[in-house]
């Protein structure tokens, strides 16, 4: 069970942390190509994004029918590929994260 914690920038203010219930997992996704392989600059709106990205939290596991947890596949830290259309994007203190199901993960890269 490993939590993702975010310094908050307000002047005095608690660490808030992200923790994905279930088989949920948070990752941070690569920054996008500013370049094309011929050197062509692209902007914001004709970028793809990438279906990679770091797991920064996850979850304590899927729920089994006999009531215990299976033990998650992936760990902080982990770089991944999942598909495109899986993840939630949520804004969480000012930076832009993905929340989706472990299922959703297609591979880890080493």
């Amino acid at each position: 069970m490993s939590t993702a914690t975010k310094s908050n920038k307000k002047a005095g203010s608690t660490r808030t942390k992200i923790h994905p219930l279930g088989d949920r997992v948070v990752v941070e996704r690569e920054a996008s190509e500013e370049r094309t392989a011929g050197g062509i600059v692209l902007p914001d709106t004709a970028k793809d994004k990438p279906a990679r990205g770091t797991i920064i939290a996850v979850g304590d596991g899927r729920l089994l029918d006999d009531g215990s947890r299976s033990k998650p596949q992936v760990k902080v830290g982990d770089k991944v590929l999942f598909t495109s259309y899986a993840p939630e994007t949520i804004n969480f203190q000012d930076e832009e994260l993905l929340l989706m199901r472990e299922e959703d993960i297609l591979a880890i890269i080493e």
